[in-house]
């Protein structure tokens, strides 16, 4: 499992550096600064949980007994395509009901924090 999300790490940090730089290249001059700000929004927790799962990886490799990292890796997962998702798409699209989604993806991404500390906390010493 822990390769798994390296592997999605990298896939998630990739798209991240992509969307970046298509939105400091690409839509400056087509979104408004208020669309711009939601774009780079979800692109920036993009790249942080791109880095999270990298610690998920590790976290699983490090104790592979414990089902808290795949918790962690899954609730990541899902933050990243509700948060991020939502609000690229809706900086993009102008579909206001998207911004109905974000916080449904922040807070996997709270639980999937507190699911990387309980692998921690639940280690075996």
């Amino acid at each position: 499992m822990d390769r798994l999300f390296l592997i999605l790490a990298g896939i998630i940090g990739a798209l991240g550096v992509g969307l970046g730089a298509f939105g400091a290249h690409g839509l400056r001059g087509r979104l408004t600064p208020a669309q711009l700000v939601t774009f780079e929004t979800g692109v920036r927790y993009l790249m942080y949980h791109a880095l999270a799962l990298v610690a998920v990886a590790w976290t699983a490799e490090r104790w592979p007994g414990s089902r808290w990292p795949r918790a962690a890796g899954w609730l990541f997962l899902c933050g990243v395509l509700l948060f991020s998702g939502s609000l690229i798409l809706l900086s993009l699209t102008g579909a206001s009901w998207l911004g109905m989604v974000a916080p449904l993806g922040g807070l996997a991404f709270i639980l999937g924090w507190l699911a990387l500390a309980a692998a921690a906390w639940r280690a075996e010493r």
